[in-house]
């Protein structure tokens, strides 16, 4: 059985660096949210997996070796005959804060197909997670979905993470209708701050995951709001988190990061998410803002994932940002 089972992309983020002289630098990292997730997880000692497509190319083999690295079961990673390892080139401003320009037409991880993706791995898995990015073209698609329709049917606990990026879709309208289409299927739904206004128009962020809740049937939806922390709704109830004062370089796989720590500590209780009380969700809420903190602070997502002791001692020892 495994904790995590994940599917969608994993590519090559180059990440800009900025020089004092000439202009920028950009350093491969291997990414990808669905790959991040299961890297966090598996870093912290749980046993995940990760479903999807690289190349026949040394970017394919550095994303391979990064999963393994990490401890990540690859037997779901298939190689492609031919189609390239999909990059990624990963734009910061002045806070951190990102842009990114896809190389993806044509590449490995769209071109995964339902009948490759191993049943064991759907069928055996406590969470499973997906995104919005490997539902932008076929046949990733189609299999995604597969894949997720019968994890839920094996009983796992379904994490959904949209991940908006706009270029990678034909238009924001389909885009949105997508998304709203798969959000009953979601038990752990988490949105960033601007992707709920894209899906649902401007609201208090409070109010907006309850209304969520209540409208999809999800147990779990969280909220991410950057330096602001986060907003959820479980139960019935309603939480905040605030973020933690560290010095921000660049926010790539924080809010992946972020989800891995709600996984986490989900994964830990021994009854689940359905037995934590109110006080065990806002400790999740406060690690898991911990560690999206601590990912801002280095440049890459699996690179600068934290260990769980760094993670603890944030909470103990750094201040905490007001949340507005």
């Amino acid at each position: 059985m495994f904790d995590l089972a994940a599917i969608g992309e994993i590519l090559i983020d180059f990440t800009m660096s900025r020089q004092q002289e000439g202009p920028p630098l950009f350093t491969p990292n291997p990414g990808g949210a669905p790959a991040n997730v299961a890297c966090a997880l598996a870093k912290w000692g749980r046993k995940s997996a990760f479903i999807g497509k690289v190349g026949p190319d040394a970017f394919g083999a550095l994303c391979r070796s990064a999963l393994q690295d990490a401890g990540v079961d690859t037997h779901g990673l298939l190689t492609s005959a031919g189609e390239p390892t999909t990059l990624a080139f990963v734009h910061l401003d002045e806070t951190g804060n990102r842009s990114f320009s896809f190389y993806r037409h044509k590449m490995a991880d769209v071109s995964l197909r339902a009948e490759e993706i191993p049943a064991a791995l759907l069928e055996n898995a406590r969470i499973f997670h997906f995104g919005s990015v490997s539902l932008t073209e076929e046949p990733a698609r189609s299999a995604t979905i597969a894949a997720v329709q019968a994890a839920k049917r094996s009983g796992a606990l379904i994490s959904f993470d949209p991940n908006l990026r706009p270029p990678l879709w034909d238009s924001l309208k389909t885009a949105r209708q997508e998304i709203l289409s798969l959000l009953p299927l979601a038990d752990i739904l988490k949105i960033s701050d601007d992707e709920a206004a894209f899906l649902f128009g401007g609201q208090d962020c409070q109010k907006l995951a309850a209304d969520i809740a209540g409208r999809y049937g999800s147990r779990l939806v969280l909220i991410s709001r950057g330096p602001a922390g986060c907003a959820a709704a479980a139960g019935g109830k309603v939480y905040s988190s605030r973020a933690y004062d560290l010095h921000t370089i660049d926010t790539t796989g924080s809010g992946d990061s972020f989800l891995a720590g709600v996984m986490h500590c989900i994964l830990h209780h021994e009854g689940g998410l359905a037995a934590m009380n109110e006080e065990e969700i806002e400790r999740m809420l406060d690690f898991a803002n911990a560690v999206g903190s601590l990912v801002s602070t280095k440049k890459g997502a699996i690179p600068a994932l934290p260990t769980e002791e760094q993670v603890l001692a944030c909470m103990q020892e750094e201040p905490r940002l007001m949340a507005d």
